[in-house]
């Protein structure tokens, strides 16, 4: 990626968060390919069977779509965002799911996003051996809220400086909260020479911060139609 490359736009969610409460995690698939978008974002999970799905929680309303339908409806149309929201030793079922998008999905880069360093570690080696076209992203930013403040503090402490984590995962990308991007991230990313991911800044002014030419590699937003008017200049922030 070069510095001045044009942001390109991952779906959050499929693009659920523009769709109606009526409506499921494929129809905001069709929906987000139809505006254009380069990928695709969805989580995924494995349950207790061993199935995967892809799930969309909005306001208690789950849907569930099967990983191997949300891949035949993906294929050739834009590239996969993967999310894994799950863990096993050694990376084992997280290759497995991986391996079976790369597979149905074809040409890439397709990227993969976990928030284990060990885990990105295993794709990025399983990748690298197997000579698969993907990108690997080590996912910086969680959830604080119930935790006793002193965790917090040492948690967000920890996300705004995660060198040694980053480099122990061997991460092509740092998927970054568009906060912490903004405070230490992006440089962080930079100085790596890592592309930068940013999630889910929604708000008009800060996704329009983000849409800026060469600020990130790719912005996930629940508002796709909205980054891709601004990034065509279609739409003033």
């Amino acid at each position: 990626m070069r510095h001045r490359d044009p942001v390109l736009v991952s779906a959050h969610r499929c693009g659920a968060g523009e769709d109606t409460a009526s409506e499921n995690t494929l129809h905001a698939l069709e929906r987000s390919l139809a505006l254009g978008v380069e990928y695709v974002e969805f989580d995924l999970q494995r349950r207790d069977d061993g199935s995967l799905v892809v799930l969309h929680d909005d306001d208690g309303r789950v849907d569930v779509v099967r990983y191997d339908a949300l891949l035949a409806a993906l294929a050739g149309r834009a590239h996969a965002h993967v999310d894994l929201k799950f863990g096993s030793p050694g990376g084992v079922h997280e290759i497995a799911a991986v391996h079976q998008a790369l597979d149905a999905l074809g040409a890439g880069p397709h990227v993969v996003t976990t928030g284990r360093a060990a885990t990105a570690r295993a794709l990025r080696a399983w990748a690298d051996a197997e000579g698969r076209d993907l990108l690997v992203g080590l996912a910086v930013g969680s959830g604080v809220a119930g935790l006793p403040w002193r965790e917090q503090v040492r948690r967000r402490w920890a996300e705004l400086f995660p060198g040694d984590r980053v480099a122990a995962s061997r991460a092509d990308v740092l998927v970054a909260h568009h906060l912490l991007a903004l405070l230490t991230l992006r440089r962080l990313a930079r100085r790596r020479g890592l592309r930068l991911l940013v999630w889910t800044p929604d708000h008009p002014l800060l996704l329009a911060y983000w849409m800026r030419r060469g600020r990130a590699w790719l912005v996930t937003t629940n508002h796709p139609a909205r980054a891709l008017a601004l990034r065509a200049g279609r739409l003033r922030p």
